[in-house]
């Protein structure tokens, strides 16, 4: 579920409840396909053309005649004849099951009131070769579009379906719950309507809650065969430790307690028999990594500040944090039991971005990690986390000319640098600052690119993403770049915009050209990690693509094409491909297909310390790049971890400090000059300057580098180190130059003031995506450039009081 909501105030930003406290995750267990209403290809901002010279060649080469007609004898077409649904979710079911339930929903029209809205349930149990109607098991009964299917966590073969009745005319709702993976389902009739998914407990799913279209909080412990009202009131809820239940809820009486700060955080630890009431006056809450965060108002009209627990809501500390007003907002982007990424927007309307914070692992002291990162206005941030290698995460940040640039962390946020230009792609001409530059959420929103960046745990280093080379992000079609050692180096390695998965933890790659206005007929797949591809034709009679589906985890082999090609009466026709790879890479992986591989070596430095990342190495046994063979379902990843002793890089600035660029030293910043350097946490004084350093959480590094305490006058002293007393000349010429700096500021703002007049009073800064290509890539985000509030491919969200829930 994404918690994106909008903060309200003088302009509308994008928040939950009033702060966006966690970046949306995508429930990899599901995925929706739409098609266009007469099968001719999606809408576009662009058309489906190449712009520009290429700057790489893929390495692609056709299948062999045999192995072309093995792969088609494991090929299996499905066409769903007569279905008019116009989109399909899928949810796999279980682990390893190859189950996959599959919802056909055709929405009824706005005016007809539920009337002409029907559904189809298919399923499959062999990883998506055969498909079987099974609607009969739920008496035909149309099946909610948004949130109408369910699956249990885990290996859990229990799957909730959600019906789309009218709750005018019905007293409740019904659910149709299977516990055999959908072989079987029993209607059971509910005492309320459901107002979004009923939601599993995260370890058992006997355990359900949900939210009924009155605001009620309805749980049951029999896996929805009785239900019991708990609360009323209730605006968000979400599971804590064990079977603790937190819940916001209004104060009887009030209104729109959530938009003014309002709210009452309660816990319940034995499902709604006793409740405790552990903050008031909130506008929102969440539960992340072992952290319970709330945001406040302490004081009316007082800016928001934040508040984390713990230990479950028992006792709050005031997060060391900017504190932030009606235009800004918090955004958790990642986090666990050791760390917590946090965005605080900048000051001002529609700034579009902001800084990030990592907090030490107790979530309440947090020190700047990075600034100006972007945050655009449909509420969408680039930050990612590379699950295939401990310690990276990469972003996009918003230079001070609008340009976007990509940076990346390979130490848990603690310093961040441009990407490496790709050995095998050439620098445009005009190019001054030559790196790769990465496509995340915001580009995906806004329909540049039809995938996200891709990892997996079980395939070690691999990252697949979207990018172009250059000074900055490119709004052109952008290529397909493939890391395999977690991001510090990059290949360019497929021309245009794909979709992509990774198969066999990560020993096939499978990639599908993303057109919106033609139909495919072929899949790419790739042995060696992207730096070449065969090409496999799977059908003669070519589809619109809808989307690929694969079992979560990467163990799998079974690729599934999802799409839709008209049929005699010109009318869509939905159909699925499913291709089976492990006939075609028949020879298992033995020892000499694995070789020892050095997580996060430069090959250049102390052997001692190569490979030192967050206090220990990591030496991962990992496949070859030419081996072509199989993994195997029951791969493990294999690693050997090796302490190591400290280093200043095992530790970030302390809260208040900053990374000096040029000594690498951590100094306090200026406005801490004058204020104390002992706060009190959980009612003891905690000394934060005594040396400006602590070490990364997580780190287990041994011994070695320690950072010597500082006396009050030693932090003065380097703090005040740029800022020592400088000789007469040197001050009169840095009082002339200041002069002359001023006046031309004077001039320049002039100009920009009577600039901003002339062209329409624009707020907002201009998205520069590219210089170097076309007026259609100077992306302005402005309501007043069209009417319909886009502007060459940028959606702008308009000033609402409305809550945008994603």
């Amino acid at each position: 579920m994404n918690w994106t909501l909008l903060v309200l105030g003088s302009v509308c930003l994008l928040v939950l409840g009033q702060d966006a406290f966690v970046h949306g995750k995508r429930n990899a267990r599901t995925v929706t396909f739409s098609r266009a209403a007469r099968g001719h290809g999606h809408s576009r901002h662009r058309r489906d053309t190449w712009t520009g010279p290429a700057r790489f060649t893929a390495c692609k080469s056709p299948l062999s005649p045999r192995d072309q007609a093995l792969l088609l004898s494991h090929t299996h077409e499905t066409v769903f004849q007569g279905d008019e649904g116009s989109s399909f979710t899928l949810t796999w079911v279980g682990d390893g099951t190859g189950v996959i339930l599959v919802l056909s929903t055709l929405s009824a029209p706005s005016d007809s009131f539920y009337e002409g809205g029907s559904s189809r349930l298919y399923r499959s149990e062999d990883y998506g070769k055969s498909f079987h109607d099974v609607s009969n098991a739920i008496k035909n009964t149309f099946i909610k579009k948004d949130f109408g299917i369910s699956a249990g966590p885990g290996n859990s073969q229990q799957v909730i379906l959600t019906a789309n009745l009218p709750f005018t005319e019905t007293p409740g709702g019904v659910i149709f719950t299977s516990m055999d993976a959908g072989v079987t389902f029993r209607s059971v009739h509910l005492p309320f309507h459901p107002a979004q998914a009923i939601q599993f407990h995260y370890q058992e799913p006997k355990y359900l809650v949900a939210i009924s279209n009155d605001d009620g909080l309805w749980l049951s412990e029999d896996f929805g065969n009785s239900w019991s009202k708990v609360h009323e009131g209730v605006h968000t809820f979400t599971w804590g430790s064990g079977i603790t239940l937190f819940f916001s809820s209004s104060p009887k009486g009030t209104v729109e307690a959530a938009r003014r700060g309002k709210l009452i955080l309660r816990r319940t630890q034995d499902f709604g028999k006793t409740f405790t009431t552990i903050a008031k006056n909130i506008f929102s809450f969440r539960y992340i990594g072992g952290f319970l965060f709330t945001s406040v108002m302490e004081k009316l009209a007082s800016p928001r500040v934040i508040y984390v627990s713990s230990d479950q809501g028992d006792r709050f500390q005031k997060a060391q944090l900017p504190s932030a007003t009606t235009e800004q907002f918090y955004s958790i982007l990642d986090g666990d039991e050791d760390m917590i990424f946090m965005h605080v927007d900048n000051p001002g309307e529609d700034t579009h971005f902001g800084t990030i914070y990592t907090s030490d692992d107790r979530g309440i002291l947090y020190s700047k990690s990075l600034e100006r990162h972007l945050f655009s206005s449909e509420g969408k941030s680039d930050f990612t986390n590379v699950t295939s290698l401990r310690g990276v995460y990469f972003t996009n940040r918003l230079e001070e000319d609008g340009r976007i640039r990509s940076v990346i962390s390979f130490d848990r946020g603690r310093r961040w640098s441009f990407l490496k230009k790709p050995e095998n792609v050439n620098c445009p001409d005009s190019s001054k600052k030559c790196n790769l530059h990465i496509h995340g959420e915001h580009s995906h929103f806004i329909e540049i690119t039809p995938m996200l960046p891709l990892s997996e745990p079980t395939a070690i280093g691999l990252v697949i993403a979207h990018g172009s080379v250059g000074d900055s992000i490119s709004a052109v079609r952008p290529d397909v770049y493939v890391s395999g050692d977690g991001g510090y180096t990059w290949w360019g390695t497929l021309r245009g915009p794909h979709h992509y998965t990774i198969l066999d933890s990560g020993g096939l790659i499978v990639a599908v050209e993303a057109h919106r206005d033609r139909q495919i007929s072929s899949i790419k797949f790739s042995t060696d990690e992207g730096q070449c591809w065969q090409i496999f034709n799977f059908t003669s009679h070519p589809i619109f693509l809808a989307g690929l589906a694969s079992e979560p985890g990467t163990k799998s082999m079974n690729i599934s094409i999802f799409g839709y090609r008209p049929d005699d009466d010109d009318q869509p026709m939905w159909v699925a491909v499913t291709i089976d790879f492990e006939h075609l890479l028949t020879r298992e992986c033995d020892e000499q297909d694995y070789v020892q591989w050095l997580a996060h070596s430069d090959y250049d430095s102390d052997p001692e310390t190569d490979g030192c990342l967050l206090g220990y190495k990591e030496t991962f046994r990992r496949l070859k790049k030419l081996s072509a063979c199989r993994n195997g379902r029951g791969y493990v990843v294999s690693r050997q971890q090796h302490p190591c002793p400290c280093t200043r890089n095992d530790y970030m600035c302390e809260y208040g400090f900053y990374l000096h660029e040029n000594t690498s030293e951590c100094l306090l910043q200026p406005d801490f000059l004058n204020r104390t350097q002992y706060i009190s946490l959980n009612g003891e004084l905690d000394d934060l300057q005594n040396t400006g350093y602590r070490k990364i959480p997580g780190d287990k590094c041994e011994g070695g580098f320690s950072p010597p305490r500082r006396e009050g006058k030693d932090i003065l002293l380097a703090s005040s180190k740029s800022h020592s007393v400088r000789p007469l000349g040197m001050l009169v010429l840095i009082v002339v130059c200041t002069c002359v700096g001023v006046i031309g500021l004077v001039i320049t703002a002039a100009l920009i003031i009577t600039s901003r007049r002339i062209n329409c009073r624009q707020r907002s800064p201009a998205y520069r995506f590219s210089a170097l290509q076309l007026q259609d890539d100077d992306l302005s985000v402005s309501n007043d450039s069209r009417p319909d509030g886009k502007l060459n491919g940028f959606h702008v969200q308009e000033d609402s009081d409305d809550e945008l829930i994603e």
